[in-house]
């Protein structure tokens, strides 16, 4: 690996470390461009480069999110019983959602990770999240039908889930954007862990990887990611509580559609209308 590829990965670790605490998402959303740009630069097929993608953002959201949780939960920010029982059905569903996507064209899951980014913060623009604690709708049955079909399309897409389960909790359960973001990291041990498992599984006998990975997650790309996020989720979790729920919405549904437009190919197509 060149040394300039470990520094983009490095910064980009720093970045994503400190976003996810702070917005309770696992990076996935900021890593996966970043990835896919770095392996079909260097040659690897557009198909196979968007999966080690999504394999290796699931492997590093892990101990990113975890890094966050500790702080969150000396807040006592985290709603446990839900992380819980929605994390367990979350994993489910991202083993599934794994094992489906290294059937599908990588075109394919490009374009519907932006799609979904772009719903997602449109339906947040519509509907605006009340920065102050309410009533949390206390049905198990609830949660089982929300956690299912995110982890599944968490595991295709390889993304932690932070970008859907936040909206989740704040439009359907009742969250406030500070719980919302403390325990979605929560959640989020739970569905990273069940992607991971069901790309290393999926991916062993997957053909054109490059060396260094297990299944489809490629561990030089792992060690750089992590080594950065790590001290930076910490950083970003002590910051959410010290900003305004308002500012962090914002900020989110900025980040949202960023990356989301940029993934479906807009800047590029921008790009070559003026050149």
């Amino acid at each position: 690996m060149l040394v300039s590829t470990i520094i983009i990965l490095l910064a980009t670790g720093a970045a994503l470390g400190f976003i996810s605490g702070l917005l309770g998402i696992g990076g996935g959303i900021l890593m996966t461009p970043v990835q896919y740009w770095l392996y079909t630069s260097s040659g690897i097929n557009p198909d196979t480069a968007i999966k080690i993608a999504f394999a290796t953002s699931l492997a590093v959201i892990l101990p990113t999110a975890a890094s966050g949780v500790y702080q969150h939960h000396r807040k006592e920010a985290i709603n446990w019983k839900i992380a819980i029982f929605m994390g367990i059905f979350t994993a489910i569903g991202g083993a599934i959602g794994a094992s489906l996507a290294v059937h599908l064209p990588g075109t394919a899951l490009k374009i519907a990770f932006g799609s979904i980014g772009i719903l997602v913060g449109i339906r947040m623009l519509v509907v605006k999240i009340p920065d102050a604690e309410r009533p949390i709708r206390d049905n198990p049955w609830l949660w089982i039908s929300l956690a299912l079909p995110i982890g599944i399309i968490t595991g295709i897409l390889g993304m932690g889930g932070g970008v859907l389960v936040v909206p989740v909790l704040a439009l359907v359960l009742g969250f406030s954007m500070h719980r919302a973001i403390a325990t979605s990291l929560a959640i989020m041990l739970f569905t990273s862990t069940g992607g991971i498992i069901g790309y290393i599984i999926n991916g062993f006998f997957a053909e054109n990887l490059p060396e260094f990975t297990l299944g489809y997650v490629y561990w030089p790309s792992w060690i750089a990611l992590t080594a950065g996020s790590i001290g930076t989720a910490t950083l970003g979790a002590l910051f959410a509580h010290k900003i305004p729920g308002k500012i962090l919405y914002c900020i989110f549904i900025a980040l949202i559609f960023y990356v989301s437009l940029d993934m479906i190919g807009l800047f590029e197509w921008l790009k070559s209308l003026v050149f």
